[in-house]
């Protein structure tokens, strides 16, 4: 994913795929409101279903260590 947004990525594959998000939601079996909170940025979204979404993509959200962040 680089150093894109989660929303950014979510619409490039989208594109890449040729889908719309009428699509998308469809085939991901995702409300379409979500798909357009999800790739407009929205701050607070049930990651159950951004999983959903992603694994059309082959990805999923996990946990990534963060190298500013000294062990606790």
């Amino acid at each position: 994913m680089n150093d894109k947004s989660l929303s950014e990525y979510v619409k490039l594959m989208r594109k890449e795929h040729n889908l719309t998000q009428v699509e998308l939601s469809e085939k991901s079996g995702v409300g379409l409101r979500f798909v357009r909170e999800l790739e407009q940025g929205k701050q607070t979204l049930r990651l159950d279903k951004v999983n959903q979404v992603l694994s059309l993509f082959g990805t999923e959200v996990g946990v990534v260590p963060i190298s500013k962040f000294n062990k606790l």
